[in-house]
């Protein structure tokens, strides 16, 4: 399994509608075909520690069975829907693709 873990730090000056409409991109990911599951949230409220960094403001988790789905959803008409409605709004954007070992 591959885990394809997003973080999203935007741009300040989105309006709450742009945020709801950006989430609402987000959750169209979940529907691509490839994709066994999918998560999206916000920095948790944690304490502060010198290993935490939660200054993003989005985190995306989908997960797939292999690399290959993986690939194919890299590539998929949805996904590239959601990369040209959205990418003028992301001021940076870390991605960790993680194979899942147990």
């Amino acid at each position: 399994m591959v885990r394809h873990n997003v973080f999203f730090w935007l741009v300040p000056s989105l309006t709450d509608e742009q945020k709801t409409s950006f989430e609402n991109g987000l959750k169209a990911l979940f529907e691509i075909d490839v994709v066994r599951k999918g998560s999206y949230g916000t920095p948790a409220a944690t304490p502060e520690r010198p290993v935490t960094q939660n200054d993003f403001d989005y985190y995306l988790c989908l997960e797939f069975a292999s690399v290959e789905d993986h690939n194919i959803y890299q590539e998929h008409p949805d996904h590239e829907v959601f990369v040209h409605n959205f990418s003028q709004w992301f001021e940076t954007v870390k991605v960790f693709d993680t194979e899942i070992l147990n």
